[in-house]
């Protein structure tokens, strides 16, 4: 790093945004190959993005396939870690690999000047050769404009801010959105609360994933579909694709018979409100309803990238998470960026190997040598930088 006191900026040859999964296995490769990077994340500890989901998440994918390139997770390979384990080995591979994680540093804007890109982040001016962008597409929770209509005392949380069943009140749980996060959060409540569980049926896993032959047997079929037949390159992958985008995931550990079964109250769409109250596409109102929880995903924003970068449907251009309209630019963690892995544990390290390896090819050896060089002679009289080397 080379850190100009004149003009406060700090420059590397590689900037990193994003500090998950995603922003990690691309740390580990540029590790690697002996680049000059930094990696920044707006958490406060390595790992936050699974510490701060409900405590009751656990993930799909067994332990086998859920380490970082270089880095398998400990334990029973064949059983699902919980999200906090999940948190925990992130944490403990920035430090294996000894990556150089920036944490509490919340990323403001992304644009060129010249033949650089310049970060802004707390008010820090940061210029690099290469961004690679690790955040995923998904930033903002999703909230219906019908939110507005409820009446102000039933509690409104996203899945994003779900923790546990006592942050709720008294009285009924409407859970809106019957995806897995949905299915979860519902099953989570129902020992305290008549839950209804709102959404559409989009299909779901046949088998009982957590069951020894899908854990032993399935799991690796899945995770291979996924990574090598499910790609942009086959004429499947590409439906697959298409699918996805149109009527979102089915359910992967639960059942809709088990939900009902269990007690949860499974409805229509909710598509309005009445009197403060809840309204179902049937039109009947849940006026018992107290506690609403919104799982219905995320919104793509990535308005703090200025850089024309973007299609009509707002997602950025790219072949592979290589944006060839802005050489130096590069995505990790996208669904679907190459295969239906892509977003996932077992598929974001091939994407992030093959993002570092255009990326080496395009870096001048001598300006990846300057910029050691530069970082080596003024480390010592630089400020230390806050490094804690402390989705599913």
């Amino acid at each position: 790093m080379d850190t100009a006191s004149a003009t406060g900026t700090e420059r590397y040859d590689t900037v990193v945004i994003g500090g998950s999964q995603a922003g990690l296995s691309a740390g580990y490769y540029l590790e690697r190959a002996g680049l000059d990077f930094t990696i920044l994340d707006a958490n406060p500890r390595i790992g936050d993005a699974w510490r701060n989901r409900y405590d009751s998440l656990r993930l799909f994918t067994p332990r086998r396939y859920a380490g970082l390139p270089g880095g398998r997770m400990p334990g029973n390979g064949s059983l699902a870690p919980w999200k906090d384990e999940m948190a925990d080995h992130l944490e403990s591979y920035a430090t294996r690999f000894d990556l150089a994680v920036q944490t509490g540093t919340t990323v403001e804007g992304v644009r060129r000047e010249g033949d650089r890109y310049v970060v802004t982040a707390n008010g820090r001016r940061i210029e690099a050769n290469n961004v690679i962008i690790a955040t995923g597409a998904h930033r903002q929770p999703r909230i219906p404009a019908l939110a507005r209509d409820l009446d102000p005392s039933i509690v409104q949380l996203h899945s994003s801010e779900y923790r546990n069943p006592s942050q709720l009140v008294d009285g009924d749980v409407l859970v809106v959105g019957a995806g897995n996060s949905g299915a979860d959060i519902a099953l989570d409540v129902l020992p305290t609360h008549r839950t209804w569980l709102s959404g559409p049926d989009r299909g779901h896993v046949p088998v009982n994933i957590d069951g020894f032959v899908p854990r032993h047997v399935v799991i690796r079929i899945v995770v291979f579909v996924g990574r090598h037949i499910l790609t942009i390159k086959t004429p499947m992958g590409r439906e697959a694709r298409a699918r996805a985008a149109r009527q979102g995931d089915m359910l992967i550990r639960h059942k809709p018979k088990e939900l009902v079964g269990a007690g949860v109250i499974r409805v229509g769409k909710t598509t309005g409100a009445r009197g403060g109250q809840p309204v179902l596409e049937d039109g009947r109102v849940l006026e018992d309803v107290r506690n609403v929880i919104w799982c219905i995903g995320f919104r793509h924003d990535l308005s703090w990238i200025d850089l024309p970068i973007f299609g009509e449907d707002g997602a950025p251009i790219h072949e592979r998470g290589v944006v060839t309209a802005e050489p130096g630019l590069y995505f990790v963690g996208l669904p679907f960026q190459y295969a239906a892995a892509s977003d996932v544990l077992p598929g974001v390290g091939r994407d992030a190997k093959y993002v570092v390896q255009t990326l080496r090819a395009r870096s001048p050896r001598r300006e990846r040598a300057a910029a050691q060089a530069d970082r080596r002679r003024t480390t010592s009289n630089a400020a230390p930088i806050s490094a804690t080397a402390s989705a599913r």
